[in-house]
């Protein structure tokens, strides 16, 4: 009898945790059991991904940079990566505006339900709130600043620093092709070293899996809001899920029309880093899982791979942009604001930037939503209207960050020559696999 792949353990796995949940929640006890006994293993499960994101990024980085070997690749690739993915988010928050102009999720909030929310979610409101002004206050350059750390090892300590990291990659490999092929070659040697061991690290920790999106999806059931909040904002959820369908429909699209791979292909070897994006809603944490499905089941060259996809989970954020605007719109919706025109143009601006500024961790896009608010003059305390539903659709919005860095790196591959056929590692199969 033929194994189970991977993506279908995953789904098992999410929906028995959801079906447990919902059956440890009729007993006065489910619910803390499930945060005491079930939780802790799927922490455990975000926790060993997120304990080689950095490494796998300088590896990976320094790895693909050096396999160029000349600068005017690195620059040709670079350029046209970082072109695609701010085109593909202006997309995404286009198509925002547009479902949430259409839909009009906003006018079916009730007074009633709009006080019960901000009264409920005041504290959270105000904690983003703060966050967003602390970035506001250090500048129009910080940004810039906080590029090059002052301390690798210090920038390392956090997955949040991941632009820090990715900067120092670059250099560092950069710097190592300009030296002498033989003084620079027991480096790279090294860090192809680092490389393998880092995605052996993955297949190992992603046989867990299934267990972990388990645990996952029991806790958030256990956790959620009451069904009431989540009926009153069900048309804003839609919106928001609506418009994330649609940039998967743009994804697909763009694969076959340039690279004419079928959209089967495409989702089937990507699916099981979008079930692991939608149980983690980190697009940090999923980069080790992304970068093996691209290079092993899509056919991108690892070292288009180990440009792309680290720079896509630091600045290509299409799912949390697209979230932006139409949340801002909501907002302004339910509140009686009415946005003009060219106000909207400025939102696509806005959330195009805050957008590549979010860290690849959860609930950061709700932190630079502020500035999108604050930009088009609706109150902030409208965060207070969506943050019932935000864990879910943070889910969701993150398996398009996904999805749209996976789709971007073919691309990109397929632009340098470097897209041929995949020949996948069974190591979703069984243990043996993986030795």
């Amino acid at each position: 009898m033929k194994k189970l792949a991977l993506h279908w353990k995953i789904i098992i796995g999410m929906v028995l945790g959801v079906l447990f949940a919902l059956l440890m929640i009729n007993f006065e006890w489910g619910a803390q059991f499930v945060k005491d006994w079930i939780k802790p293993f799927g922490t455990i499960f975000i926790n060993s991904l997120k304990l080689i994101a950095i490494p796998l990024i300088l590896a990976a980085l320094i790895k693909g940079i050096t396999d160029l070997k000349d600068i005017s690749s690195l620059s040709k690739m670079g350029s046209r990566t970082i072109i695609t993915y701010v085109l593909t988010t202006v997309i995404a928050v286009s198509i925002g505006l547009i479902v949430v102009n259409l839909v009009k999720p906003g006018e079916t909030i009730t007074e009633e339900t709009r006080n019960e929310l901000v009264e409920a979610y005041a504290a959270d409101a105000a904690a983003k709130k703060e966050a967003n002004m602390e970035q506001q206050n250090k500048g129009p350059l910080q940004p810039l600043v906080d590029l090059v750390p002052d301390n690798i090892f210090e920038a390392a300590r956090s997955n949040s620093n991941m632009l820090q990291v990715i900067f120092f990659a670059v250099f560092f490999g950069i710097s190592l092709i300009l030296i002498p092929e033989e003084k620079g070659k027991p480096v790279k040697d090294f860090f192809d070293g680092v490389n393998d061991v880092i995605l052996k690290m993955v297949d190992l920790i992603m046989l867990a899996a299934p267990y972990g999106v388990f645990a996952l999806l029991a806790a958030l059931v256990v956790e959620s809001p009451s069904a009431d909040l989540f009926a009153a904002l069900a048309m804003y959820a839609l919106s928001v899920i609506g418009g994330l369908l649609i940039m998967v429909i743009i994804y697909v699209s763009a694969v076959r029309l340039f690279t004419k791979r079928s959209p089967k292909f495409f989702l089937n070897g990507i699916s099981p880093a979008q079930l692991l994006a939608f149980s983690t809603s980190s697009s940090a944490a999923t980069l080790p899982v992304t970068m093996e499905r691209v290079t092993e089941h899509l056919g991108v060259d690892e070292d288009v791979a180990s440009f792309v996809l680290p720079v896509g989970a630091t600045i290509n954020m299409d799912g949390t942009s697209l979230y932006q605007a139409v949340a801002a719109l909501f907002i302004a919706q339910a509140f009686g604001i009415d946005l003009t025109f060219g106000t909207q143009l400025g939102i696509i601006a806005t959330a195009t930037l805050a957008s590549i500024g979010s860290a690849a961790v959860p609930g950061a896009g709700m932190v630079m939503l502020v500035g999108v608010l604050g930009y088009a003059g609706i109150p902030e305390a409208g965060l207070a209207l969506i943050f019932a539903v935000d864990r879910p659709l943070d889910m969701c919005r993150t398996v398009i960050n996904v999805t749209g860095d996976a789709s971007v790196s073919m691309l990109v591959a397929k632009s340098q020559n470097k897209l041929h056929e995949p020949k996948p590692k069974e190591w979703d199969d069984n243990f043996d696999a993986v030795k």
